[in-house]
């Protein structure tokens, strides 16, 4: 299957207040712009075969950065979790509510008013990124790059399903701004080969297999040589 690049948003104005945008219009603030526009200088040496986005002006703004003259796909279904009564609200207000810590601790099982539960943003986050990756392998081949660009918690949700965790544990994973994860997608497994990453992107473009050849899901033992 093809490789997905998780593009995270640069940083917003709400992200430099501490406030929680969840899907308020925030948009990209200086710092942000510049991260964006480094993101791309290492995107645009891959040959992206697509290109999706959350809906929301902050991931719009940071593809139109990153990516002059792409038009990308929005997709409902990378859009930002629904905080509900949470959104606009600072984050060092919303540490002091009870529902906090069962965010940190057991998001599993959170559900913020009038908003999306955590368990409800990863299912529809995951089956969004599977679809289309099927979509683009099915049009340019397994070894196809495409890209994602999305949120936070939407994008650690995706890694820890990929890696094989619980919802429960997405927490000890880290998107920051502007950052790319990595996950190639094969018949029986992923494989999670970048995290958190903002350096080059280069190898991440596979090999064109041999003709005949199968896609393979094993896992190199004992790790294997790098690309």
């Amino acid at each position: 299957m093809a490789t997905v690049l998780l593009l995270r948003h640069g940083r917003t104005t709400s992200n430099a207040t501490g406030e929680l945008a969840g899907r308020r219009p925030a948009e990209l603030d200086e710092t942000g712009r510049a991260q964006a526009a480094r993101a791309g200088e290492r995107l645009r040496a891959l040959p992206l075969a697509g290109v999706v986005t959350s809906p929301l002006v902050r991931c719009r703004q940071t593809v139109e950065l990153a990516l002059p003259g792409v038009e990308p796909t929005v997709d409902d279904g990378l859009i930002e979790c629904g905080y509900g009564d949470w959104e606009g609200r600072p984050l060092n207000e919303l540490a002091k509510e009870p529902l906090w810590k069962v965010v940190q601790q057991h998001p599993s099982a959170a559900i913020f008013p009038n908003g999306e539960a955590m368990a409800e943003m990863s299912a529809r986050a995951v089956a969004t990124i599977r679809r289309w990756d099927a979509k683009v392998t099915a049009e340019h081949g397994p070894e196809a790059v495409w890209l994602a660009c999305s949120h936070g918690d939407v994008i650690k949700a995706i890694v820890a399903d990929a890696l094989g965790l619980h919802l429960d544990e997405f927490q000890r994973i880290v998107a920051d701004p502007a950052s790319v994860s990595a996950i190639t997608y094969t018949p029986t497994r992923p494989f999670v080969v970048r995290v958190n990453d903002t350096g080059d992107l280069s190898h991440l473009v596979p090999e064109k297999p041999k003709a005949g050849a199968e896609v393979s899901s094993d896992a190199a033992v004992g790790g294997g040589a790098g690309a």
